[in-house]
């Protein structure tokens, strides 16, 4: 295993779980793990497909990339992420990815979700589509410095572990522990970059005032309460900041914080139970937006949706989002990424498909030569 995450770079693996799909008692399986590697820092991979752990849903759509449910892992060795030499010297090929809608598709399919608000079923939720390669990715270091370099994404990982690679830009954290402060960090609202300063600016306003993208921020903040509730210290769950627009290197993005207290026993998974998977990829009400996602969506989620992170020898941990993110199944040279959007009464379908477009720019770039 070699995994870069944030300043470090984790290489080997002392102890290993890999929780599937089929396994049980898998809350029970992870809290002995990490009661028994407590004293130890864990890297922790959570697949969006725990939803089924959680929740009476399941998924039957296709799967070519089968990454595990949960994989936690005890690296042997920790460095600075400055160590990490990359011994490959094979050139890349441009990769060509298909997407599994086409434009015409995805209208329709966008159009059958709104139906469902419409009547009421939901309020929000986030509908993704797949992008899919069938090739060899020579050199997958290489991919994930070209993408690092185009998005200087805050929560990127690139990890080789078994037969996936993981190459991740993402730019969203999904919940941070520090002492007896959760804190979660909700992205729903996206705009394009313009290479002029003035048009660049005017898109940050125009982001910032968009009533439809904000009654989206604001509805996943109002499920992201609710969750923390569930584990928070009476009267301590606040939202620090609502609405504000933060600039990426390629993208702006609107982002709200909310945090809360909890019990100091407060077990890891009950938190996750409690927050996972996170609102801003599930929608209003969760359960009910998740479940009609598996209808209108071709393939499994898997890892995409989930969280990576690390957790600390004392407890504190730190997960991200796994949103614009390849991930290459070197068992069966499959390579896919995901991208998707908030999808609300107020959508117009040619909008959305044009953001995902936007999300999906900088994962095509990254894998051209």
């Amino acid at each position: 295993m070699k995994t870069i995450i944030g300043e470090n770079y984790y290489s080997g693996i002392l102890d290993d779980l890999i929780i599937n799909q089929d396994d049980d008692d898998v809350f029970e399986k992870l809290e002995v793990f990490l009661k028994k590697n407590k004293d130890k820092t864990k890297l922790l991979f959570i697949s969006y497909d725990l939803k089924d752990k959680i929740e009476k849903l399941n998924s039957r759509n296709d799967d070519k990339i089968k990454f595990p449910v949960i994989r936690c892992v005890v690296p042997k060795k920790i460095f600075s992420k400055k160590k990490f030499v990359n011994l490959n010297k094979l050139e890349n090929k441009s990769i060509k990815f298909i997407p599994e809608l086409n434009k015409e598709d995805y209208l329709k399919k966008i159009e059958k979700v709104k139906s469902h608000i419409q009547k009421g079923d939901i309020y929000e939720t986030n509908f993704c589509y797949n992008w899919e390669a069938k090739e060899k990715i020579n050199n997958p270091y290489k991919v994930y410095q070209k993408l690092e370099e185009l998005t200087k994404a805050p929560f990127s990982v690139y990890s080789e572990i078994g037969d996936h690679v993981i190459i991740s830009a993402s730019p969203e954290r999904f919940i941070k522990k520090r002492g007896d402060k959760l804190i979660s960090e909700p992205i729903k609202g996206t705009s394009k970059r313009s290479e002029n300063k003035e048009i660049d600016s005017q898109l940050i306003k125009d982001l910032k005032n968009d009533p439809k993208e904000r009654s989206e921020n604001i509805m996943i903040v109002d499920l992201v309460r609710n969750d923390l509730s569930k584990v928070a210290k009476e009267s301590s769950v606040k939202v620090e900041k609502l609405c504000e627009v933060y600039t990426f290197e390629n993208i702006h993005q609107m982002i709200s914080t909310v945090s809360c207290n909890i019990e100091k026993e407060t077990s890891f998974s009950k938190i996750l139970k409690a927050l996972f998977p996170m609102g801003s990829m599930t929608g209003v009400p969760k359960v009910k937006a998740m479940e009609l996602m598996e209808k209108y969506e071709l393939t499994k989620r898997g890892l995409y949706s989930g969280a990576i992170g690390i957790m600390k020898p004392n407890g504190d941990f730190d997960l991200n989002v796994v949103i614009r993110t390849i991930i290459y199944n070197k068992a069966n040279d499959f390579i896919s990424f995901k991208v998707g959007g908030a999808i609300t009464i107020k959508s117009k379908p040619e909008k959305e498909y044009e953001e995902t477009l936007t999300k999906a720019e900088a994962l095509l770039k990254a894998c051209q030569q």
